[in-house]
């Protein structure tokens, strides 16, 4: 299949991203199904598709991409129509086929490994798509489709591809985190987390040329202990990220073989 017809049943921040870079991609968007008028209708606009509110999707889709909120994909899957040829597919990396009910009979996994946010420009080029299937069929279609967009495809199945979600949870959920609280200490000196932004891609790049284990620094690796209690000591004003300090201490210290001695 050379030619697709997608519709979506979603219009949030993944289904947004995955409906622009299809139809610049040439394929053609014919449905957006949404609860959200305002975001459906925009989003339907942006891709010269259609809004609806019910999950009724004509015959002439080959694909419907279901990215809907985790606690929300089996109520939708549920009440979705839609042709028996059609491919239904789910963009949750936490979930596999078997949340499909069974009057869907040709259904897949399309899930992205990327984060999305409203607006963002997201470059699907090389971007991983982790696929499953619940047929050999199904599956090719779904990968001719992630690589229309430019993205790379790994047949991936659920159990392997719930490890790859939590590992995405730590690279990206709780790194941002900790940039959050660098920037909350950071205020505390009087300075814009501007004046971070080096040390911070220069982390990142290091991490990504030599490998994050290779690329550690700072008093945990060095068991300097002086200047742990002293940063202890100025994050007094939060009880919180003094708990995330001494913790991230002990696991650093942990992980490279070096004793504290119960110290932290």
């Amino acid at each position: 299949m050379t030619e697709f017809n997608v519709s979506f049943a979603g219009a949030g921040r993944v289904a947004g991203a995955l409906c622009r870079a299809m139809f610049q991609s040439g394929i053609n968007i014919l449905q957006i199904v949404s609860q959200s008028e305002l975001r459906g209708q925009k989003l339907a606009g942006s891709c010269n598709a259609r809004w609806s509110s019910v999950l009724s999707f004509d015959k002439s889709n080959d694909i419907i991409i279901v990215s809907v909120p985790d606690h929300n994909l089996k109520e939708v899957l549920s009440k979705i129509k839609c042709a028996e040829r059609t491919i239904v597919a789910h963009t949750a990396g936490s979930y596999g086929l078997d949340i499909f009910p069974g009057i869907i009979k040709r259904h897949g996994v399309f899930y992205p490994l990327q984060t999305f946010s409203i607006e963002r420009h997201i470059d699907f080029r090389n971007l991983p798509f982790l696929l499953e299937a619940s047929e050999p069929e199904a599956y090719e279609i779904l990968k001719n489709l992630a690589r229309k967009v430019g993205s790379n495809v790994y047949s991936v199945d659920a159990e392997h591809r719930k490890m790859l979600h939590l590992s995405a949870v730590f690279v990206c959920n709780f790194t941002n985190y900790m940039l959050t609280a660098g920037k909350e200490v950071v205020a505390r000196a009087g300075m814009s987390f501007e004046i971070l932004v080096p040390l911070i891609r220069e982390t990142i790049s290091k991490a990504l040329e030599d490998g994050p284990e290779r690329s550690q620094t700072g008093p945990a690796i060095r068991n300097d202990s002086n200047t742990i209690e002293k940063h202890l000591e100025l994050l007094s004003f939060s009880p919180e990220l003094q708990k995330i300090y001494r913790e991230m201490t002990k696991s650093i210290m942990g992980f490279y073989n070096i004793g504290n001695n119960g110290k932290f």
